[in-house]
């Protein structure tokens, strides 16, 4: 028998056995069961090496720093994503590189920024993400995201292929030249763009833990439908919506139209601005296209936003039931089949 008090080599050697034992058993080996285990959702597809060269860059910039990558299952979090986060949503960003080395984990430090889960659906405009990363205080007046001007570079005669953007004049050093992304934030963009949260169809994994709801005042209850009163039409704003057009409605000049004022929004027939909240918009060549939110948002949540928007900023116009959103909807559908 060892005697362990006047043998402190024997002492040593079996704690570390014993250590080498407990971090196969309790670390290694489940790791590589796990490893094994997890396996990609059904149509989402694998990063292209673009994707990749984009992931790189976001790490090398020190974006994952501040963004996290990681919804969970609680309500403030609904905002980021359709469900929680499950691990195989991270299967192609989190491959091993080889048997000895793990990729490096992107799920973020902390929350100065929003979550990026699902930044691809919310925000898959690539003229918001160049402008964003030229100078965030353009489309977020309270970000304090550094600015990434080293990814652009100006020139006064653009290539045909370059894509230009135009931020606000204020923005510009020099005037006479223009603002044309590299190659380093196209791939970027591309990285952000395919971030999106795959639709499992039916019931999510887990449901997301309710707070405690507010009461709706009564005269907002007089000015929305039965069906869509508990909708915050200006939370759903601000999240599909405000990044581009801006949480004033005033929109960015030379980028993103405003709807203050406009005629579209007031119209007394709401049914143009619904078919634009649902197909997009891309006919002027002064501003962005705008992406469709046919597949993204509920007739209940396309008619808050749309409420939200004729009754704000000095906007004046009737409200927009669901029952109108289900109709424009269904000859909409009927048109493209």
């Amino acid at each position: 028998m060892i005697n362990f008090d006047k043998n402190h080599n024997a002492l040593v050697g079996t704690f570390f056995i014993v250590f080498v034992i407990l971090s196969i058993g309790v670390a290694i080996v489940p790791a590589y069961q796990m490893q094994n285990d997890l396996q990609p959702l059904p149509n989402d597809p694998p990063l292209t090496q673009r994707q990749r060269d984009g992931l790189a860059i976001y790490i090398a910039e020190g974006c994952v720093a501040c963004h996290s990558q990681q919804v969970r299952n609680i309500e403030m979090d609904e905002m980021w994503g359709k469900r929680p986060s499950i691990p195989s949503d991270y299967y192609y960003s989190k491959q091993r590189l080889d048997i000895w080395r793990q990729s490096p984990s992107l799920l973020g430090s902390e929350r100065t920024g929003p979550d990026l889960t699902n930044i691809g659906l919310r925000q898959p405009s690539l003229e918001w993400h160049l402008l964003h990363l030229y100078n965030p205080r353009i489309v977020v007046d309270a970000s304090v995201m550094p600015a990434y001007p080293w990814l652009f570079q100006e020139k006064e005669q653009p290539a045909k292929e370059d894509v230009v953007i135009n931020p606000p004049a204020e923005f510009i050093k020099d005037p006479n030249k223009k603002i044309v992304a590299t190659e380093d934030a196209l791939k970027l963009v591309e990285y952000l763009q395919a971030l999106k949260q795959v639709d499992l169809g039916g019931q999510p994994p887990t449901k997301f833990i309710p707070s405690k709801k507010l009461k709706v005042d009564e005269e907002d209850n007089k000015k929305t439908s039965s069906t869509s009163v508990n909708l915050d039409g200006e939370r759903l704003y601000i999240t599909n919506c405000g990044a581009c057009h801006q949480s004033n409605g005033q929109g960015l000049k030379g980028a993103f139209p405003p709807l203050a004022g406009s005629a579209i929004v007031t119209d007394s027939d709401p049914e143009m601005l619904i078919q634009i909240i649902l197909l997009g918009y891309d006919a002027r060549d002064e501003y962005a296209s705008m992406p469709p939110f046919k597949d993204q948002l509920t007739d209940e949540e396309v008619s808050a936003i749309a409420n939200h928007e004729r009754s704000s900023w000095g906007n004046s116009a009737e409200m927009v039931t669901p029952e109108e959103v289900k109709k424009i909807r269904e000859s909409i559908n009927q048109i493209s089949q």
